[in-house]
């Protein structure tokens, strides 16, 4: 793919952001884009950075570490966020790139952020994954768990919530994806209400290639989006999301 294809595909994915934002009556600066990098080489990726692009997200801890010297000595202000199932064991690795880490789902994995975020002596900006759509093949706290894992990871000082994460139903119905959208707003309503030190409800990532447009009119303020950008590839979802694997 050619960086003119790679323009024109962000540019595309911008007009359709805009024009949802329209619909729902949003300014599309309350949107921002990111790019989902997963298996895209560093190559293509700056392709997108040069076009003007400053936000991706990655999956897998191991591509993360890959792609954090070429693409942050390129790009020293690149927001580089980690958007995938983190084990335990993985917590060091993550913290060598992540910028932002969206998918704090239970408060073993919070527990181990903190350790070794106050041994390194800094802070880390963390989302809380919610599973809207109750699907077992999903990760994410179960929505009716959430602010209670909210008010818990709260009171680990070195991270700051900045709001909350879900994947939608995977299907083409948009209507039962909304509803994953509209749940996750009443967490983060609910949330807002408890008025928590060290929580700020501003960023609800919800929304992907298939979606995005959706999650935009039910309130998203972060749209993940990587096939209708870089291509299709060549394994299914889950082979990048990893959902099959147990946290520990």
């Amino acid at each position: 793919m050619q960086l003119s294809d790679i323009e024109h595909n962000i540019r595309v994915i911008r007009e359709r952001i805009e024009q949802a934002c329209k619909r729902s009556g949003r300014n599309p600066e309350e949107v921002k884009l990111m790019l989902v990098t997963k298996t895209v080489p560093v190559e293509r990726i700056q392709m997108a950075l040069d076009a003007g692009e400053n936000l991706i997200g990655e999956n897998k801890v191991q591509e993360g570490l890959q792609k954090r010297e070429p693409l942050t000595s390129a790009n020293p202000s690149l927001d580089f966020h980690f958007i995938g199932h983190l084990q335990t064991n993985k917590v060091k690795d993550v913290l060598k790139f992540a910028t932002c880490i969206q998918s704090v789902d239970r408060m073993k994995l919070a527990t181990a952020l903190h350790e070794r975020l106050q041994k390194e002596g800094r802070t880390m900006d963390v989302l809380i994954q919610v599973n809207t759509s109750y699907e077992e093949s999903k990760f994410g706290a179960a929505p009716e768990d959430a602010l209670a894992l909210i008010q818990e990871v709260a009171k680990l000082d070195t991270l700051r919530i900045k709001g909350l994460m879900t994947i939608g139903l995977f299907t083409d119905d948009q209507e039962k994806v909304r509803k994953c959208f509209k749940l996750l707003q009443n967490i983060r309503r609910e949330a807002q209400e408890l008025a928590l030190p060290n929580v700020n409800m501003e960023v609800m990532s919800m929304g992907m290639s298939g979606d995005f447009e959706t999650a935009i009119e039910e309130g998203s303020t972060l749209v993940r989006v990587g096939s209708a950008i870089f291509g299709k590839r060549i394994y299914p979802d889950s082979h990048y999301w990893n959902e099959s694997v147990k946290s520990e």
